[in-house]
């Protein structure tokens, strides 16, 4: 029953990843479409964001009273509805609409899940929850791209739509599984919710939440701008430097799966230094003067290797760190945090590129990942 739970919250966080990476496959023919500039993607993936954050906020309140079944499954049937109205806007000012939604569902799958699995199964299973996130932003810009060369952007985020909702009612029909923590879930309704306030009072929990800030706030940054940096700091052409910059997800997939396998016994302190170790080889390849393609190609690479671990060990170790009382309220805010590391910091870079170039990404990653490194550090000393 414990392993068949599993596969419905495996098959949620799929779910959670197959719209993230949609707009992205969508926007060079939606944008023309509704004959808006290309940069107003901006103005889109910032409602997502600001509504991912709020609820993420709100999280600790939704988990406690309705449970992480209930919240779960309608949050999956919301984004599917939201990707249904993605499909049918026919005006710029539709997208921003739907994006409310979109952002909402997602940000409430993310905290509940994440929270679940830090308590109720050890640090490989997280490690693994979050590669198969990176499974549903792989299978989405594929769906998108057949449908782009055989129909239309309108039947791919309707297919994508339709895949959430099978998704949805599995998720429905898995309910009994769920009744094994009902009553964990139970005494939870009856603690105190701590709010933002309250978490930003706990012992080290300032710390924990700006080092979760910057470590996404690297890895957004990478997503975003890899592609550009090849291009313009290396010298790829546009047409092989957009495929080259998945080579990041590749290795953060990959390194998650990997991940799984070691985790429970390096743990998460160890595996979070690993990873920092792994990423600074890949930020050492970025910086060496040389114009050698592979190395580029393979700092990519590590660096998404490096940033596999990171993410799923600082929402496993939040329990540990701070007790199982207060996981909810923390790993809410965390989700709160890390969408607003990557909401300003990643556009920050693009600022201070327009200056200073696109060379500055290695220096800029590698220097999130040192105050990520000093805030968590400090966190485990503080907290022992």
């Amino acid at each position: 029953m414990v392993t068949l739970l599993l596969a419905f919250i495996y098959l949620a966080f799929i779910s959670l990843g197959l719209p993230d990476s949609l707009l992205g496959a969508a926007w060079p023919i939606l944008h023309g479409q509704l004959e808006v500039p290309i940069s107003y993607m901006g103005m889109v993936t910032m409602t997502i964001s600001l509504s991912t954050i709020t609820a993420s906020l709100f999280s600790e309140r939704l988990t406690k009273t309705f449970g992480t079944w209930k919240v779960t499954t309608v949050s999956i049937f919301l984004t599917a509805v939201a990707l249904v109205g993605f499909s049918t806007s026919s005006r710029f000012w539709m997208l921003i609409l739907w994006a409310i939604p979109y952002g909402l569902g997602g940000g409430a799958i993310d905290a509940a899940l994440n929270n679940y699995v830090a308590i109720h199964y050890n640090s490989r299973h997280m490690s693994w929850l979050h590669c198969f996130w990176g499974v549903g932003t792989i299978i989405s810009p594929y769906i998108m791209g057949y449908c782009l060369t055989n129909a239309t952007y309108h039947t791919g985020y309707q297919s994508v739509a339709a895949l959430q909702a099978v998704i949805g009612v599995l998720l429905l029909c898995s309910f009994p599984l769920w009744q094994t923590s009902g009553k964990q879930e139970q005494k939870k309704k009856e603690e105190k919710i701590l709010g933002i306030r309250g978490v930003l009072q706990i012992k080290g929990a300032k710390w924990w939440l700006f080092g979760f800030l910057f470590y996404c706030a690297a890895e957004s940054t990478v997503m975003h701008w890899a592609s550009s940096y090849l291009v313009k700091a290396r010298h790829f052409p546009e047409s092989q430097a957009a495929s080259l910059a998945a080579m990041f997800f590749m290795g953060m997939t990959a390194g998650r799966f990997l991940s799984g396998f070691v985790a429970d016994r390096v743990g998460d302190k160890g595996m979070i230094r690993l990873g920092t170790g792994i990423a600074a080889l890949g930020t050492v390849c970025l910086l060496l003067p040389l114009e050698i393609s592979a190395l580029a190609i393979m700092g990519l690479v590590l660096m998404g290797l490096g940033c596999a671990p990171i993410y799923p060990c600082i929402m496993h170790a939040t329990p540990k760190v701070f007790g199982e009382d207060k996981t909810q309220a923390i790993i809410g805010i965390q989700m709160g945090f890390a969408y607003t590391g990557s909401l300003l910091l990643s556009p920050l870079f693009g600022l201070l590129a327009q200056f200073a170039g696109m060379g500055l990404l290695p220096l800029y990653f590698g220097g999130a990942f040192v105050l990520m490194s000093l805030l968590l550090e400090r966190t485990f000393k503080v907290c022992k």
